[in-house]
């Protein structure tokens, strides 16, 4: 059995690491709030717009934009958004898992993926497992940007555009509640088509474009390429929060039982060691009375 001073280290080390995780807790607690409202605010905009260019993919316009039309599938292109910290649970772990099973699949398909990846843990992750990994982003803090996102997002839409991919696909977390996060992929290019209810369109319409269309359509379907991934950077912020509140409460509750634990062996080992003292009073004492 341990002895008295080893085993109050223990419960001193304990305590400390109790100390952070709760004060991490804390912080997620205080940060998803803001999260939340931020994710909530970017969703609005990323809907109409994704209804918008999902009419332009039913429309007839002068050009056809290369990202509204399909073509047979020889190379697809991956963004993946994980976090930047760990801490969070299984987060980042299930989505990999998902990244992998999706990689696979196209493998099978003898159809080869590029990955553009979003957060430093994607990074690692991949820089060990291996992979064509095309672009990077890390580092976009408790309030990401466009501006950080932009340069893959660039990568991939100039592949798309030059021929070198022909799906661009985006996975990230995707926020449920404070207690379940669920990894999500989209198909970014080409735009898909979804079932919108009517909302006032006549049964013929189009757009009526100015001054050209092209013009036109290389900026909206630009603005929604960069809403959807900017909306999946700050639904995966949330995730992470979440994640990372549940994970620190669940360290430092563990913590306490260990303590709980450490403190009843540290009372049964001062129990034994004063039964020893005495005994040994005892023992000394009927000797020098003998």
């Amino acid at each position: 059995m341990p002895g008295e001073k080893e085993i109050r280290n223990k419960i001193r080390s304990v305590k400390n690491m109790q100390k952070i995780t709760s004060a991490m807790e804390k912080v997620a607690a205080s940060k998803i709030r803001k999260a939340q409202l931020q994710m909530e605010a970017s969703r609005p905009y990323a809907q109409r717009i994704r209804h918008v260019i999902s009419h332009l993919s039913q429309a007839n316009p002068d050009t056809k934009h290369p990202f509204l039309m399909e073509r047979e599938i020889k190379r697809v292109g991956l963004i993946i958004i994980s976090t930047d910290r760990g801490l969070c649970g299984g987060l980042n772990v299930n989505l990999f898992k998902r990244v992998i099973g999706e990689i696979a699949e196209w493998q099978d398909k003898n159809v080869q993926v590029d990955l553009a990846l979003v957060g430093a843990k994607a990074v690692q992750f991949f820089r060990r497992l291996g992979g064509n990994v095309v672009g990077t982003a890390t580092h976009l803090g408790d309030k990401p940007t466009v501006n950080d996102l932009i340069g893959s997002i660039k990568i991939m839409l100039d592949a798309y555009c030059d021929g070198k991919i022909d799906r661009l696909f985006l996975l990230h977390n995707e926020y449920v509640s404070a207690m379940s996060q669920k990894p999500e992929a989209i198909t970014i290019l080409p735009v898909s088509k979804i079932a919108v209810s009517d909302d006032g369109l006549q049964k013929h319409w189009d757009y009526i474009y100015e001054p050209e269309a092209a013009d036109l359509l290389d900026d909206l379907l630009m603005r929604y390429i960069e809403s959807q991934v900017y909306r999946g950077a700050v639904e995966n912020f949330a995730c992470e929060m979440a994640a990372k509140m549940v994970a620190m409460k669940s360290a430092t509750d563990n913590a306490g039982e260990i303590i709980d634990k450490l403190q009843l062996q540290y009372n049964k080992a001062r129990q034994a060691a004063i039964t020893q003292e005495i005994s040994e009073i005892v023992g000394g004492a009927a000797a020098v009375s003998g």
